[in-house]
């Protein structure tokens, strides 16, 4: 029987949605019995408990002062380089194109491109915003070409990569994935009582508060949530547009029923304890957030543009709606929040459709496959 193959995962260990998948990958990998080696900046914010199987290697920077700025993709791939030699790494998978796949790049030919396979997963804003800068738009698209495996999140992001960077190469669509057993409905009703009394409705926003968020239109449609429903709206995350909302928030008279609760890395915590997400982003390559609520039993209202629309059936498990129809989302809220029978059964809905369809086990096999595919790995093989 051949061994499973040793994987070195890549990815920003920050709290956005591609290193928390990049992190969950690992994880579900190693209890498959895989060897994982996270090489990253920092270690990973779910990556904080000993886990069998899983190694950490620090990407170690030098600072010179010719340097103007530490050359951190070179850095990171000779930290890739070695971990893929002392450690007979198989598949290097890097999470988000600049500069991981640049880096994983420059290592396999270190390596050997013989001994090397590379896999680059496609996140979002690493083709649709940061990759379409023109300082940045030649090598995303070279190292998109170069890679031995791409994968893209979703349709809507493979589609946008085909015509963006004229990519005709193929890309797998691998989705997001949700760990049903971590992201679980409410079963804690004390926690609840801390953000909200029993007769409000929570209201929830999560997000690395960035522009393309929309974090003012949460503020809108939850003023005028408020104006039908007694409710509380509880904002999750950190970020460059926090001062502008907190002023916002004050100029509409709502300091007293928000709180900002900042930056969270056990987001499962705070989930479950929602009547409802608003997710009104101007664009989403998928959304994991709003999965990892329908996971919680949370329905959602998400942005229509983008991803999401590939798993929010509307009107039956959430609602999509155009990102600047505040009126909009405030109907569909307001309906969820004061139809207890139809609030159930999207709850329903939304929970049965992200774990049967999204759950990690049924993602896992997809990465599985791939992975089997590169090397030359049959199913006798793995099972093995």
């Amino acid at each position: 029987m051949k061994p499973l193959p040793a994987i070195g995962i890549t990815c920003y260990p920050s709290q956005g949605g591609s290193g928390i998948i990049a992190t969950e990958l690992g994880l579900n990998l190693a209890r498959h019995g895989y060897t994982v080696h996270f090489i990253t900046s920092s270690l990973p914010i779910r990556l904080r408990k000993y886990r069998e199987n899983v190694f950490f290697h620090r990407v170690e920077m030098a600072s010179y002062p010719v340097f103007e700025h530490p050359p951190y993709t070179l850095s990171l791939a000779t930290a890739m380089a070695e971990v893929a030699t002392c450690y007979e790494l198989d598949i290097l998978h890097v999470h988000y194109a600049i500069p991981h796949a640049a880096s994983a790049y420059l290592a396999k030919q270190m390596v050997g491109p013989e001994r090397l396979q590379v896999v680059t997963t496609l996140h979002g804003t690493d083709v649709t915003l940061v990759g379409q800068e023109p300082s940045f738009f030649p090598m995303t698209r070279f190292v998109i070409e170069q890679s031995d495996a791409v994968t893209a999140v979703s349709a809507f992001l493979k589609k946008e990569t085909e015509r963006v960077f004229d990519i005709s190469r193929s890309i797998d669509v691998i989705p997001n994935f949700v760990d049903p057993r971590v992201f679980r409905p409410l079963t804690d009703t004390g926690r609840r009582a801390r953000f909200a009394d029993e007769n409000e409705q929570l209201v929830v926003h999560a997000s690395n508060f960035r522009r393309v968020k929309n974090v003012p239109a949460v503020i809108e449609t939850f003023a005028r949530i408020r104006q039908r429903v007694p409710s509380r709206l509880l904002l999750v995350g950190d970020g460059p547009e926090q001062a502008a909302i907190r002023r916002q928030v004050t100029e509409l008279g709502e300091d007293e029923f928000v709180t900002f609760l900042g930056h969270v890395d056990e987001l499962e915590r705070i989930l479950p304890l929602a009547d409802l997400l608003l997710l009104p982003s101007f664009h989403e390559s998928f959304g994991l957030v709003a999965l990892e609520a329908m996971s919680c039993a949370v329905p959602v209202i998400a942005t229509d543009r983008g991803g999401t629309n590939e798993f929010i059936d509307n009107g039956i498990n959430g609602y999509l709606c155009d990102p600047e129809d505040v009126p909009g989302m405030a109907g569909a809220a307001i309906r969820l929040l004061t139809h207890p029978e139809h609030h159930a059964f999207v709850c329903q809905e939304a929970h049965r459709d992200a774990v049967e369809k999204y759950g990690s086990r049924c993602v896992l096999r997809q990465y599985l496959e791939l992975y089997d595919r590169l090397i030359g790995l049959t199913e006798g093989d793995r099972a093995g």
